[in-house]
């Protein structure tokens, strides 16, 4: 027993083993906090498919293929709402309960959520944490560092973003179950059907998810203008941004006090909503299948709708499949544009095309600067800008080709289920459903890559940003 004394007692070495793993841990979320993000979501979706594969998942007590475990994990997680089984018919009790859970971890953000679980680790709110949490509201700092333009929100109000995320998700999602709940019964819905479906449903709106509880879905409610009503508001919020929530908290009625990015995130998203509603209402309104049945009011509500919807909401009252290839087209536009930088809605985001069109309208004016209410945009933005379209063109092409090969369906049809996999949207014109298991995998690789985002990704596969003491010699190419 002589030498004990020198001897490490277990406890210590279990402690500094712990020690060790966080300090591991702090350092590799502080060096590359988008690989960590990614990592994140990648553990969660294995887990959900893990999760969902289990006989107690499914209503009819059988373990879930593989492939249809897997693809609604990142249907889920990914908060999509594609899926390739009924969904409200499958699964459980304990299944629905899954999807529930996991529509609100995904809800959060990629890299909101890394800094959480960072949080979590330190068990503190440190400058590794509030800088992951900040590349969540403004993706350039993921892999730029910094930048001296006044952001969304600042380092300094990361802590008040945080919280402004958790009570997002806890008060406007009961608001809009409230709202919902006596309608439910008005419609003759039991109560305790009532009660969990609205909840259901507004976590689906919130979370721009899209998944309905019931057999018979959102047709349903088609006549319900109410009903749709709320889902409209629960999508809008939820399409907007946390950044853009936690400014209107904070100055809902002080118009000067917003930054240029939530000016940039409402207009642009209220542009897009009635200029898609427009442009689906006269390419629709003689189609006997969707909307030539309507009268004129019932025309411009059903088109505000579905122009909500391809935000990245994914509830439908029509047939998708026999709308017009016009409308899909237009419908693939707004699918592909998305939400809001750091919302529950996916795509380029709309701030991505404010940019590029303020980008536009400056070389047309033979302006130097791009400028928009008073603000100039840095040059790196519309880099960063570009970069997203790109990637997220050539995530959609490739998926597009990948698929139209397996599957030998209709180009219109294939591209609109790739584009509302990537723009995270969650509308089909059924040919999701009815895709071998292959398949399902390179459309569920679609929406893993849509959901982390473009800047991310490049991010995490990027090697570190090296500063050169040299440039080269400056050429202009011939563009146009």
């Amino acid at each position: 027993m002589a030498g004990s004394a020198t001897e490490p007692r277990p406890h210590i070495l279990v402690a500094t083993g712990f020690a060790r793993v966080r300090e591991a841990m702090e350092d590799f979320t502080g060096r590359s906090p988008s690989r960590f993000a990614i990592l994140i979501f990648t553990a969660l979706i294995l887990l959900f498919t893990l999760l969902f594969s289990l006989p107690m998942a499914s209503a009819d007590g059988t373990m879930t293929p593989l492939a249809d475990a897997f693809f609604t994990a990142v249907s889920v997680i990914c908060v999509t709402g594609l899926a390739t089984v009924d969904m409200a018919t499958h699964w459980s009790v304990g299944g629905h309960v899954l999807i529930y859970i996991g529509v609100q971890i995904g809800a959060v953000g990629v890299l909101t959520l890394a800094s959480i679980l960072g949080m979590v680790i330190s068990r503190k709110l440190g400058l590794r944490a509030k800088l992951m949490a900040a590349s969540d509201t403004n993706p350039m700092r993921g892999h730029r560092g910094p930048v001296a333009e006044g952001q969304a929100v600042r380092l300094g109000e990361i802590g008040n973003l945080l919280v402004t995320v958790a009570l997002s998700l806890i008060v406007i999602e009961a608001a809009i179950a409230i709202l919902l709940f006596p309608r439910m019964l008005i419609d003759g819905i039991p109560p305790g059907d009532a009660v969990w479906n609205s909840l259901y449903y507004s976590a689906m709106a919130f979370t721009n998810t899209g998944f309905t509880p019931n057999a018979e879905g959102i047709g349903q409610f088609a006549n319900d203008y109410w009903f749709l009503s709320i889902l409209m508001i629960g999508v809008f919020l939820g399409a907007l941004g946390f950044p853009v929530i936690y400014a209107l908290r904070r100055h809902l009625w002080h118009v000067r006090y917003w930054s240029l990015h939530v000016k940039l995130t409402i207009l642009t998203t209220l542009i897009l909503l009635f200029l898609g509603a427009l442009a689906i209402s006269l390419l629709e309104f003689d189609n006997p299948k969707t909307f030539g049945t309507l009268n004129f009011s019932d025309t411009v509500f059903q088109s505000l709708f579905f122009s909500m919807m391809t935000r990245s909401g994914g509830f439908s009252t029509i047939a998708i499949g026999e709308m017009n290839g016009s409308s899909l087209l237009v419908a693939d536009m707004l699918m592909f544009i998305g939400g809001g930088s750091a919302s529950t809605g996916g795509g380029i985001k709309v701030t991505t095309l404010a940019v590029i069109f303020l980008a536009a309208a400056a070389e047309a004016k033979g302006s130097p600067d791009m400028e928009a209410f008073g603000r100039r945009v840095p040059p790196d933005v519309l880099r960063v800008a570009l970069s997203v379209v790109l990637w997220g063109a050539t995530i959609v092409a490739v998926s597009t080709i990948v698929l139209l090969q397996m599957t030998k369906a209709p180009l219109d049809h294939v591209l609109f289920d790739v584009i509302s996999a990537f723009g995270t949207v969650g509308l089909s014109t059924g040919l999701t459903a009815e895709l071998d298991n292959p398949a399902k995998y390179v459309l569920a690789m679609t929406m893993f890559l849509g959901r982390v985002g473009t800047v991310t990704l490049a991010a995490a596969v990027a090697a570190a940003t090296s500063s050169k003491l040299y440039r080269r010699p400056e050429e202009r190419p011939i563009v146009g």
